[in-house]
């Protein structure tokens, strides 16, 4: 068994223990940023750990009605920019806690008053070490270079922190359902996955769309097949696919198209019939049982309580998919080319 499988085979204790190790700081963190009554939130983060971040764009945003946006690092370390993070949270996320980029953002965010959290695995990183407050992915040691469960641990954290913020018990609750309903589906997806991946052994190239919550997710996809099969798998918002890069789509193009429940649900449907409509037959993943027997091609997700908390779903699948269809193209998902586990930029 590789490495990879091994640590996405471990989200679900991780997760199970996530909301006790770090109950403390969400209730206090919460409390201050009700108390100041944050309205702002800016997130600094690289490849995964920015990923995980556009998710907390939108989780924010949609359960909060907070301005949430992506950080400028480049703005503040390579052209010595100052910039006003004050009366904001800013959220540094870094698997390693090691991304200097982010604590550069983070160390100025602190000097003009700005609330500062890191999310890290690693309580004793830079990072972690710079914040205010910290949250623990506590996922010990990441082995594969690939990130894992480290990545859902991020969106899991992301997900309590709107939870406590927001004083919401409803999330808390469908949060406590989720280690069960991960670890059931684990022990079937994985023998499934292994025959499923056969017929992308051979794809160069191909794309992978969604639209709302699972956006972020079709990013990691892309990533994580990338790194891992070497693929050009190219991900895009289902809105934005229609301007432009439509064109590049015929019969014989890999498409891979996200369809979780809820809000984005008839969106992420009607690109998938569009790529239909020019003679190719998209994979659809989705979680609605209704969605998956009128397809001609899809794969089944569990279906979460709360539709904001269906991203760690369709993230393990992300994961599965590539750690299955690289030992199909005979890869190391464990090993790849050119790449390091910890990628320190400014």
């Amino acid at each position: 068994m590789t490495y990879m499988l091994q640590e996405i085979l471990a989200s679900p204790d991780i997760l199970a223990s996530l909301e006790k190790e770090n109950r403390h700081v969400l209730t206090a963190l919460g409390a201050e940023l009700r108390q100041k009554q944050i309205r702002s939130v800016t997130f600094a983060g690289r490849g995964t750990s920015d990923h995980a971040s556009i998710y907390g764009q939108y989780l924010l945003s949609i359960i909060g009605g907070v301005c949430a946006g992506l950080a400028i690092p480049s703005a503040i370390s390579l052209y010595g920019s100052q910039i006003d993070y004050g009366e904001s949270l800013v959220i540094a996320v870094s698997q390693s806690g090691s991304a200097a980029d982010a604590l550069a953002v983070l160390e100025c965010a602190r000097q003009s008053g700005a609330v500062t959290l890191a999310i890290t695995n690693d309580p004793q990183s830079p990072l972690a070490k710079a914040a205010q407050w910290h949250l623990f992915c506590h996922a010990d040691e990441e082995k594969s270079v690939a990130a894992t469960k480290t990545f859902t641990s991020q969106l899991a954290l992301l997900y309590l922190l709107a939870a406590y913020w927001f004083e919401r018990e409803d999330m808390k609750q469908y949060f406590a359902q989720l280690p069960r309903k991960l670890n059931a589906w684990l022990s079937e997806a994985v023998p499934q996955m292994e025959s499923f991946v056969r017929p992308y052994r051979y794809m160069e190239d191909g794309f992978i769309l969604s639209r709302g919550i699972t956006y972020p997710i079709a990013l990691e996809t892309m990533l994580k097949v990338q790194e891992t099969c070497y693929v050009k798998l190219k991900a895009y918002s289902s809105a934005d696919f229609y301007h432009g890069p439509l064109a590049q789509v015929d019969r014989r193009t890999p498409v891979i198209v996200y369809a979780p429940s809820g809000a984005a649900l008839q969106e992420n449907l009607a690109m998938a019939e569009k790529i239909r409509s020019l003679g190719n037959e998209p994979l659809v993943v989705t979680d609605s049982e209704q969605v998956f027997q009128q397809a001609s091609s899809a794969f089944l997700l569990p279906k979460a309580e709360d539709e904001l908390a269906a991203p760690l779903f369709f993230a393990v699948f992300a994961q599965l998919f590539a750690q299955a269809l690289c030992l199909e193209r005979g890869g190391d998902p464990d090993h790849p080319r050119n790449l390091k586990k910890v990628t320190v930029t400014r």
